[in-house]
């Protein structure tokens, strides 16, 4: 037998032995561990774990205990020149100092009279001629926006898009929202009122005050996350787009009218199977002002370093913070968003250090990145990004990104729970694709649902997670999500609903597909760019 050939025999004799090693260590990764985990992090006494505060620092430190406690080691430099676990970063508060919307006599106020939804900055009182623009809506068969000049101005649209009688949508077609629909049409409205020069944007979202007030409850979660926190301090965005979820008494002021003349209008839209000519205008001031308050947040960071290949880095990524407490006293635990994604980066990291002390240690290095600041706006993976990688982003193969992997969605209800969103694989690169799929294949058999992973997506899955801070510096991704359900963003996201025995399952999927990446000959390529 030649050398070749003992070469070959000995390979292939090795693989068995190569698959044993990862299923031994993948088994470390249980549910009961993950329970462990999730009862101290979800727990009432760390407080919603909201950014900023007392809760988030509290699991920060608990995160940190357990990779020390699993022999991870510190990365970030500290003041005194040591290492440890927390990776500090300032935050700046926005509050609203003297903020008001004034038309027909009348003064409107935040909060009370509507809803701002992101961040704007209007120091100053400004005057803006008003124009309503129907649904809001810019398509080839359905546009609001044809012969209507809304340059410099402030638009006034309603919520939602127009139905056929048989209930169909117009736009689609179908009895699926587009992406004008549903409770984040706003976004699509919002861009293309800023792509035709609007100055603001105005959303008839209720019908009465009390309907308002409804409104304010619904989204108060939403509100809590909307740009209130921001890395940088200082008059940003100024003279953007404001978007403003109004009441339609509100919008008869702010047109000039009156609510009847309004409504009739409303409901001529509601009829008709395509736009409306409306010369209903008025004018406006308002003024938005901030004003700037620190706070103090941080990442949490594990390092284990790699053998041969140690300057290339893998990340596996989750985010610790939530969003703390309602304005009714109720805690918001978060334990699906995203305490089942941290608690599994805990588990990956406990499985990879038990290889590594068993001298089955990873090539590559990897680094556990657990975040705060996502429900701001994926701050804390921002940070961390744009301003203070630990680790070089040209050394930095891949994030696998954890959110949201212990419940099963309103889609799956009643069908199989075998199941997992893989969102990104294939946007950066074709192998990290492959990977994936091989993997899952060889060693969970999970199906794989690509169904946020369309670029039409209207819910725009593959952005609101911390993997894009990621994603837009051409480093390939995974994001992986078992979807929404009916608890998302309340008090009700609690630990007695996980499923489990579906994160551990998903768990050792990001484990395997971790392995392969961290021990593979080559670095991944990149090769496509379908963002």
């Amino acid at each position: 037998m030649t050398s070749q050939q003992l070469l070959l025999a000995a390979s292939l004799i090795s693989l068995p032995f190569a698959s044993i090693a990862q299923d031994k260590f993948a088994n470390t990764i249980t549910a009961a561990d993950l329970e462990k985990h999730l009862r101290i992090l979800a727990a009432d006494d760390m407080e919603g774990r909201e950014t900023g505060t007392r809760g988030q620092r509290k699991a920060a430190d608990y995160i940190a205990s357990q990779f020390t406690a699993e022999g991870l080691k510190p990365i970030v430099k500290e003041a005194d020149g040591k290492l440890g676990y927390l990776q500090p970063y300032t935050l700046y508060k926005k509050n609203w100092g003297d903020f008001y919307v004034s038309a027909g006599g009348k003064r409107f106020e935040p909060q009370k009279d509507f809803m701002p939804n992101g961040l704007l900055y209007l120091p100053t009182e400004t005057t803006y001629e008003t124009v309503f623009a129907g649904y809001g809506i810019g398509e080839t068969n359905y546009d609001d926006y044809a012969g209507r000049d809304v340059k410099g101005k402030a638009v006034v649209v309603l919520d939602d898009e127009p139905k056929a009688a048989d209930g169909k949508k117009l736009v689609s077609g179908t009895s699926d929202a587009s992406k004008w629909g549903g409770p984040n049409g706003w976004r699509a409205k919002s861009l293309l009122a800023k792509e035709k020069g609007a100055a603001q944007l105005f959303i008839v979202s209720a019908e009465s005050a009390e309907a308002f007030k409804q409104l304010l409850t619904q989204r108060s979660a939403m509100q809590a996350r909307f740009n209130r926190l921001s890395l940088k301090p200082g008059a940003e965005n100024v003279g953007s787009v404001g978007v403003f979820l109004i009441t339609s008494d509100m919008a008869a002021a702010l047109l000039n009218t009156s609510a009847a003349t309004l409504n009739q209008t409303m409901t001529q839209l509601a009829q008709a199977t395509k736009p409306i000519a409306s010369s209903l205008t008025g004018s406006i001031e308002m003024k938005a002002d901030r004003v700037d308050e620190k706070t103090e947040s941080s990442n949490v960071l594990g390092f284990i370093e790699g053998t041969d290949k140690k300057d290339e880095v893998l990340v596996v990524s989750s985010h610790y913070d939530h969003i703390g407490i309602s304005a009714d006293g109720q805690i918001n635990n978060g334990a699906n968003d995203d305490g089942s994604g941290t608690v599994s980066v805990l588990e990956i990291a406990q499985a990879f250090a038990k290889a590594k002390a068993a001298g089955k240690g990873p090539r590559r290095s990897i680094l556990f990145l657990t975040v705060s600041g996502e429900e701001k706006g994926l701050l804390g993976s921002q940070y961390y990004a744009d301003m203070s990688p630990v680790i070089p982003l040209e050394k930095t193969v891949a994030d696998l990104n954890i959110d949201m992997v212990g419940r099963v969605d309103d889609i799956h209800l009643g069908k199989s729970d075998n199941y997992i969103y893989v969102i990104g694989s294939d946007k950066l690169s074709s192998e990290l694709h492959k990977i994936s799929e091989e993997t899952n294949q060889k060693y969970i058999k999970m199906d794989l649902d690509y169904k946020y992973n369309d670029p039409q997506d209207s819910q725009r899955i593959y952005y609101r997670s911390d993997h894009y801070n990621f994603a837009k510096h051409k480093i390939p991704i995974i994001f992986y999500f078992n979807g929404l359900h009916p608890d998302y963003h309340k008090p009700t996201d609690d630990i007695e609903k996980i499923d489990f025995k579906l994160a551990e399952k998903s768990a050792r999927l990001v484990f395997y597909t971790a392995w392969e990446i961290a021990n593979r000959d080559q670095r991944l390529v990149v090769d496509s760019n379908k963002q």
